[in-house]
C-alpha cells in the first residue's frame, strides 16, 4: 500500500472508532483484511448498538467523523430502515455495527479469522 493511500487508511480507521466510541459503542473490533486471500477492503471495524436508536446514533457520529477528517461520505449505506445491522462503505473500510443479536448470528468476525484482528479497549467518558 502506497504511503499516501496507508496514512488515509489509518485516518479512516481511526475516524470511524472515534465515532463509535463518542456514541457508547461496544465490542469494537478492527479487522485488518489487507494480507487476507479474495477480501474486497482492506478492512472491516464492527461494534454493537443497544437499540435501535443508538445503532443509528453510531453511524450517524461514524459518517459525521469520516467527514471532518477526510471530507468522504461512505459510499454505499444499508440497513438504515430496521436499524439492526448499519453497513457504511467508505472502499478501504467497511463499517458494520450491530444490534448485539444479529451480530452473533453472522459472525464476521469468525468469517474472516484469518485476518488480524485487534479488540479496541472501551472508553469510559
Amino acid at each position: 500500500m502506497a504511503k499516501k493511500k496507508k496514512l488515509e487508511a489509518e485516518i479512516l480507521c481511526e475516524s470511524i472508532i472515534r465515532g463509535m466510541q463518542e456514541k457508547k459503542g461496544t465490542d469494537i473490533v478492527l479487522i485488518d483484511l489487507q494480507n487476507t486471500k479474495n477480501a474486497f477492503t482492506d478492512f472491516f471495524i464492527i461494534c454493537n448498538g443497544g437499540s435501535d436508536t443508538q445503532v443509528s446514533a453510531i453511524a450517524d457520529s461514524v459518517m459525521e467523523e469520516v467527514y471532518k477528517a477526510l471530507k468522504v461520505s461512505p459510499k454505499h449505506k444499508e440497513g438504515n430502515q430496521n436499524k439492526e445491522w448499519i453497513l457504511l462503505d467508505y472502499i478501504d473500510a467497511v463499517t458494520h455495527i450491530f444490534k448485539k443479536e444479529k451480530r452473533s448470528f453472522y459472525a464476521l468476525e469468525e468469517l474472516w479469522g484469518d485476518a488480524n484482528i485487534k479488540y479496541i479497549e472501551e472508553v469510559n467518558n
